[in-house]
């Protein structure tokens, strides 16, 4: 017998607290059935447990790879409405793993998967001010007094403050190339962020997560993360070897 949050955190899909987190949105099934009781004890030889609608399992060995999502994929293992997810892409591998926070249906680029729920948790916090970059193709000229706008902060939908580091790559009538730094991830944030400047995101790209890109990676293809890249991860995060 054991606790659902420790569970989850042993099956690497999050940590304990995440695990509160995902319980809390209605993500994570007991014998299809949706729990609702953070510290809900269950029988792990006889239950079954989801979380998104895949089933969980303790894992034996923790995996990290980075995997250049394409554009009009779930960030998710399983999608009730049979749209291809990020499952699609990791054909070779022989364990489950989950994503590291989450990229829109129509956004591509670098997305992290592993099933350390630890590590995964502490990417995914606003505590530890990861560092994510994106490219957006945005409707119109897009100018300087609208990257300033974008930097001191503009209320998202939320209720919270998004800001981003703004820099303009190219410049036309109809439309304009950005990078945008950011150390927080809310849900569409840099969408809402050029939309409230009068730019919408035509195109998004995340080309940086906490250090790692998709550069020599295909569409749709995937690689470990090395040893190198783990251990700046870790530290990133204040993980002791």
């Amino acid at each position: 017998m054991i606790r659902i949050n420790k569970y989850l955190s042993l099956c690497g899909v999050t940590s304990r607290r995440g695990a509160e987190k995902l319980i809390a949105e209605r993500r994570v099934t007991l014998n299809n059935i949706t729990i609702e009781k953070v510290g809900l004890v269950i029988d792990e030889a006889v239950d079954e447990i989801r979380v998104d609608g895949a089933l969980v399992k303790p894992a034996e060995k923790k995996v990290y790879l980075v995997l250049n999502k394409p554009r009009q994929v779930m960030t998710t293992l399983h999608d009730p409405f049979k749209r291809k997810t990020v499952v699609n892409y990791l054909s070779g591998l022989a364990v489950r793993v989950y994503p590291i926070g989450r990229l829109d249906y129509d956004t591509q680029g670098v997305l992290l998967l592993t099933n350390d729920g630890e590590l995964a948790f502490r990417l995914s916090h606003p505590k530890f001010q990861v560092l994510r970059v994106y490219e957006a193709r945005v409707k119109g000229a897009f100018t300087t007094e609208a990257g300033d706008r974008i930097e001191k902060g503009i209320k998202l939908e939320d209720g919270a403050v998004g800001r981003a580091q703004v820099e303009i790559l190219n410049l036309s009538r109809e439309w304009s190339r950005v990078r945008l730094y950011l150390c927080e991830g809310r849900k569409r944030e840099v969408k809402q962020l050029c939309k409230a400047v009068g730019h919408p995101v035509q195109r998004l790209t995340r080309t940086e997560f906490a250090g790692i890109t998709s550069a020599g990676i295909k569409s749709g293809s995937w690689r470990y993360l090395t040893e190198a890249e783990l251990a700046k991860l870790r530290e990133l995060v204040g993980i002791q070897p």
